[in-house]
């Protein structure tokens, strides 16, 4: 079975690698264009890329499939299927009817739960309790195609945004397997979606992670998690931008002349967020320029008690 396989990000690595190892034919890689990244904008590779061009498969980074020469380039490859994980293009219908058996995507949600980007992040965001990978036939719209199954998994109540994705990266590429084997044996029986039941994430920013310090602690604890590890959740300490990587629900009493946003508790206890509605334990902050700390020795080196944050 010859595979054409398209993603970008870690998640799709992972699925890749899974393909690769069980002896699939992959006759070429699709990903996004390398992109600048760091203090010193150096050009950087997709982990899709990495793992390609270390398994010596071809590698195309076409910034549009609108012209002609890029359709006539994939329909060369001449795939009985095309695998997209997390590419990030929306695929023409020349594309997808070139497959012999369509394209087949893998979405990090329960279809047809969360719709569109960052859907591992919006279901932490929104505190669900459960989320999973959808394995789907590829259609014009997005993430509307029939059903071919799914794979869940739990959110416990402090895992982040990063924690859920690594988890639905290794059932990703299980259940991405699974697929391609039932193709093998012409077991597949795709079901369409409750078009009813649609949702749609809104694409995240860098200014998404805003805390709302006047929200209920829950919210506020799951905007830290969701947000972790980008674009990373943060309120200001005076003009400084103070970054809030990890919190615990807490029953700690702030100090009552203490406003909401109030920082408080010591280097035994630990550093805490007074809430509207409560507390939460900050147990990993970040100042600017500095390192990922606890809150006990984040307080060590400096005392932010009974500041505010805004």
């Amino acid at each position: 079975m010859r595979v054409v396989f398209m993603g970008t990000p870690d998640i799709a690595a992972t699925c890749f690698k899974r393909i690769i190892a069980d002896g699939f034919e992959i006759v070429g890689c699709y990903t996004q264009p390398d992109r600048p990244k760091g203090r010193g904008m150096k050009m950087v590779y997709s982990p899709v890329k990495e793992v390609a061009i270390a398994n010596n498969i071809p590698v195309f980074q076409p910034a549009t499939f609108k012209d002609e020469q890029t359709i006539e380039q994939f329909k060369a490859l001449k795939p009985d299927i095309c695998a997209v994980v997390a590419y990030g293009r929306m695929l023409p219908q020349a594309i997808l009817d070139t497959p012999t058996c369509g394209c087949v995507n893998i979405h990090a949600s329960l279809l047809p739960q969360y719709r569109g980007s960052a859907p591992y992040q919006w279901a932490v965001l929104d505190g669900l309790k459960e989320t999973g990978v959808t394995a789907q036939h590829m259609v014009l719209e997005m993430d509307a195609g029939d059903v071919i199954d799914v794979a869940r998994t739990p959110i416990g109540e402090n895992d982040t945004a990063g924690e859920v994705l690594d988890r639905l990266a290794v059932l990703g590429a299980e259940l991405f397997m699974q697929t391609l084997a039932a193709l093998k044996r012409g077991a597949l029986k795709p079901e369409p979606q409750e078009e009813d039941k649609a949702t749609y994430c809104k694409m995240l920013t860098r200014d998404s992670g805003r805390i709302d310090l006047a929200a209920p602690r829950r919210v506020i604890h799951d905007l830290i998690r969701g947000t972790n590890p980008w674009p990373g959740a943060y309120a200001l300490l005076g003009e400084e931008k103070l970054k809030l990587w990890r919190t615990l629900l807490s029953e700690a009493e702030a100090p009552e002349e203490l406003p909401v946003g109030g920082l408080f508790g010591d280097q035994k206890k630990g550093l805490f967020l007074r809430c509207s509605d409560g507390a939460l334990e900050i147990t990993e902050l970040q100042a600017p320029g500095g390192k990922k700390l606890d809150g006990k020795t984040f307080l060590r080196g400096r005392n932010i008690v009974g500041s505010v944050l805004a």
